[in-house]
């Protein structure tokens, strides 16, 4: 089985391209982030931010260097990475409100029927994880498990959206395991939960 590790933290969302020395399919490593300018990181020109670890990444991986966003914010940008579709064309442009990303319990969320990058990877042997910030409908049947991957541990919608009334969770799949979450912890608990699963199909394919 091969593997794809999707990862998002802050949104950092993990699925290493490594590359093949059988003719396989190589393995490889999707990082998603919110509010990461281009020039924010070492390999694309950052002088005061050191990146050093993601730097090695793009040295050894692939760097996309030209490249247009579909949008500047969270939900519609993350509808167009999962399914390669303008947000409009998803009906994830707007919230119920006509606001341009989701909010808790909002009854939207990307479409179920919509083919997602996870399950065109399944489709070839490919195992998959989603990290980190989903935030494209926190509703069980929008979750990452509903949409290809085959697990999920991170939290729903922005760490920003954390209120008395609504405590941002934690899930793991579609379950909640705390809330509201520990914030400060989650950047190590995200890196914890994506070295073990790189390590346990590390023999994959």
């Amino acid at each position: 089985m091969k593997i794809i590790r999707f990862f998002s933290f802050c949104f950092a969302w993990l699925l290493p391209i490594v590359a093949s020395t059988e003719g396989k399919p190589p393995n490889f490593v999707v990082i998603f982030c919110d509010d990461l300018g281009y020039a924010d990181l070492g390999c694309f020109g950052a002088k005061q931010i050191k990146t050093p670890n993601i730097d090695r990444m793009a040295a050894e991986g692939m760097r996309l260097t030209s490249f247009y966003s579909t949008c500047s914010v969270c939900s519609p940008s993350r509808s167009s990475l999962l399914t390669g579709c303008y947000p409009r064309r998803v009906n994830m442009h707007v919230n119920d409100r006509n606001l341009c990303v989701l909010f808790p319990a909002d009854k939207k969320g990307l479409n179920p029927e919509e083919t997602t990058i996870a399950e065109t990877l399944k489709a070839k042997d490919y195992a998959t994880i989603c990290v980190g910030k989903w935030h494209v409908g926190d509703h069980p049947s929008f979750l990452p498990h509903k949409q290809g991957f085959d697990s999920y541990f991170g939290i729903p919608y922005s760490n920003d959206m954390n209120r008395k009334e609504v405590p941002l969770p934690l899930l793991r799949n579609e379950k909640v395991i705390e809330s509201p979450v520990d914030q400060p912890m989650l950047t190590p608990r995200y890196t914890k939960e994506v070295v073990n699963f790189i390590y346990k199909n590390k023999d994959k394919p």
